[in-house]
């Protein structure tokens, strides 16, 4: 479900799904997530999770906070929460039960007396003077990394998040090493009158705050669902029989993609089957050097030395040349075995001629006619012409014309 109306959006809701549904430009509902369980009924309503998770500037974070009021708050409700040293407005993004399961999780105990709490539904107020704030940041931001290059810090300045009262602002920056910003914070203090609180991230959290469109055309998974970020090397692209090129396993954020990840797991239960200690079989013409495992048709290629053709060969037929090879016997050459694939042919579609049956024929008979009657235009012309026109007042005596 995605909505067309988001750019026309009255206040922090889009128009459309009203932050009950996805949304294809991802900027109404960023890390939004579907409660499953809210339509389960429960036998006491009174022990359900009294935590809520709200997320603040369009998703790009989310926190815990406990509902110590009487009131119960639905999905897409904006609450004012406690700051520091103020209030701060969120967007409710997940309540009941299924915060419970993000709880146990996330680490974090739902008795926790450092939880910081709802105070109350935002009102008009609260929400006339978040908006007030939000509309510094992008000021702030140029700002702040003007400061930050005159100081000439090895740091990157990504986004200025500032609290709803405008009391706080929290700097998000990316740096190769530590950075000593004590000069900094007070130039920050005493330029935008807050209180400042730097806090460095990685590479693929500002890509996901950033936000973009990857390289398969979709949304980034990190500014859309993925939260926990795994670490990526170059073996999961090899068991996947990737091409080690930089450019094309790198993302945005100049790391290897999270996807890499994803069918990792199907590849390496797959690879289970292969026979081990495969990399080279002995021959009569020398040892046949393993090339890559195609999982989908159970075929394994092998080249031999000082030869560019390749061998593909089933698993039978190499455990078949390692048995032989045990026993210190090589075969004279290796026979490639046609690869078949799993995939159903394809059968073209017969179309029907509607319109009728235009030969190539009837089309030169047309362009004879026509070449045929210019033709004889011409010759006409050329008939109706006389042959020796002589200009008025030309008395030369014809000579064609009998004399008297």
């Amino acid at each position: 479900m995605s909505c067309s109306s988001c750019s026309s959006a009255s206040g922090n809701k889009p128009n459309g799904c009203k932050s009950n549904g996805g949304c294809s430009t991802g900027s109404c509902n960023r890390m939004n997530v579907h409660d499953w369980l809210a339509n389960l009924p429960f036998s006491d309503p009174e022990s359900s999770c009294r935590v809520v998770e709200v997320s603040f500037n369009n998703g790009s974070r989310k926190d815990f906070y406990r509902n110590s009021t009487v009131q119960i708050y639905e999905k897409g409700d904006l609450v004012t929460v406690e700051g520091v040293s103020g209030f701060d407005v969120a967007e409710v993004s997940l309540t009941g039960e299924l915060v419970r399961l993000q709880l146990k999780k996330k680490g974090i105990a739902e008795d926790d007396p450092e939880m910081k709490k709802i105070l109350r539904r935002a009102g008009d107020r609260d929400i006339e003077l978040m908006k007030q704030n939000k509309s510094r940041e992008r000021e702030a931001l140029m700002r702040a990394r003007a400061m930050s290059r005159q100081l000439k810090l090895e740091m990157k300045l990504s986004e200025v998040e500032i609290q709803a009262d405008g009391r706080k602002a929290t700097f998000y920056y990316t740096a190769d090493g530590r950075v000593d910003f004590r000069e900094l914070i007070k130039l920050y203090a005493s330029e935008f009158k807050v209180k400042v609180e730097m806090k460095q991230i990685g590479t693929r959290q500002e890509a996901a705050k950033v936000g973009g469109i990857g390289s398969c055309g979709r949304e980034l998974c990190c500014s859309t669902w993925l939260t926990d970020f795994k670490s990526v090397t170059t073996v999961a692209a090899r068991y996947q029989n990737l091409s080690i090129n930089q450019t094309k396993l790198s993302g945005q954020c100049g790391r290897l993609k999270c996807c890499l990840n994803y069918e990792l797991d199907t590849y390496l239960d797959a690879l289970q089957g292969f026979p081990d200690n495969a990399d080279t079989l002995e021959t009569a013409k020398g040892p046949a050097i393993l090339l890559k495992k195609d999982i989908f048709r159970n075929m394994m290629w092998y080249v031999l030395p000082n030869n560019s053709k390749q061998y593909p060969l089933s698993i039978e037929t190499v455990k078949k040349i390692k048995a032989m090879n045990a026993k210190g016997v090589r075969p004279d050459d290796l026979q490639p075995e046609e690869v078949h694939s799993n995939k159903p042919k394809e059968i073209e579609p017969e179309f029907v001629d509607v319109v009728g049956q235009i030969s190539l024929s009837s089309l030169e008979r047309g362009d004879r006619k026509r070449r045929n009657k210019s033709r004889d235009n011409r010759n006409q012309n050329q008939r109706n012409q006389p042959k020796n026109p002589r200009p008025p007042g030309d008395s030369r005596r014809d000579p064609n014309r009998p004399h008297n």
